[in-house]
């Protein structure tokens, strides 16, 4: 089988990974987190997930029901680095939701046109109306850190971002929106494992682009500019909540119930919402480098 980037991912994980995380994948059976920072040696067992996640799901569709009938907006950001799980999240959102309500804005670099106007502008059209919940897979945060890691934007035009932001997004909050900003934090380990099994994957190999291959080398760069941008645009009206997502289904779970915690929609079961894992949910102080 003829592996994307001329095995590049193997490659790094054989030459050129620290040996501490060659050790630890090398190491681990499948369902071990491979982080020792971690709050959990292994991820959670399939049947209370599914149990969880169903009860959840529901919850969900009461959720989109009381939305369609209020008329509110929702906007749910998430960031992260490659493969911490973003689009596995969204997808677990929106299983069970009526699409239509329900969409997902996962944009292209900017045409040439876009990138002659104000940095937001094209996110702008994509911003939910009466009834919708939008899920944005990666954002405006490009600007603060994919752009800025390999030199996609100049230093001031991400100063200028920085000063921008919080004025955006605090009217995108006085406007009436529901805006909820994650930022699933997954380890280096485990970053690894999983662009592995993508690698050697035909049905997933076309996640793999050259930016993850390049962004391995890169990993304090990403490093230095996540926290930057955590520390620049986290506020009491826009908070970032952070999610430790070296186990998936715990990542997805804490999600879902965070943001259906901060919503009052009709019907809601306290009982089954209950609130996030605060071993791994939380605010940019447990993000973890």
């Amino acid at each position: 089988m003829t592996l994307p980037f001329d095995g590049a991912i193997s490659s790094y994980y054989k030459d050129v990974a620290p040996k501490k995380i060659r050790d630890s994948i090398a190491s681990a059976d499948k369902d071990d987190i491979l982080d020792p920072s971690f709050p959990y040696a292994q991820q959670m067992k399939r049947k209370a997930y599914d149990r969880d996640m169903e009860a959840l799901q529901i919850e969900l569709v009461k959720l989109q029901a009381w939305a369609k009938e209020s008329g509110e907006r929702i906007a749910i950001v998430f960031e992260g680095r490659d493969a911490a799980g973003k689009g596995g999240t969204i997808s677990r959102f929106r299983t069970n939701l009526n699409p239509r309500g329900a969409r997902v804005v996962a944009l292209s670099k900017p045409t040439e046109t876009e990138r002659s106007q104000w940095y937001f502008q094209r996110y702008i059209d994509h911003l939910p109306s009466g009834g919708e919940a939008v899920f944005f897979d990666r954002s405006w945060y490009n600007r603060g850190v994919v752009e800025h890691v390999f030199d996609f934007c100049s230093p001031n035009q991400r100063t200028h971002f920085f000063t921008q932001t919080p004025d955006f997004e605090n009217m995108l909050v006085d406007e009436g929106i529901h805006l909820f900003k994650f930022w699933l934090n997954v380890g280096r380990a485990e970053q690894l494992r999983r662009f592995l099994k993508r690698e050697s994957d035909p049905l997933k190999q076309w996640k793999l682009s050259w930016i993850d291959v390049e962004g391995l080398n890169r990993w304090d760069a990403y490093s230095e500019a996540i926290q930057e941008t955590l520390t620049r645009t986290h506020s009491t009206a826009t908070p970032w909540t952070v999610i430790r997502s070296d186990d998936k289904k715990r990542a997805r779970l804490a999600a879902i119930r965070h943001v259906l915690s901060k919503i009052d929609y009709a019907q809601k079961n306290t009982d089954v919402v209950g609130a996030p894992d605060a071993k791994i949910c939380g605010g940019p102080e447990i993000w973890a480098s």
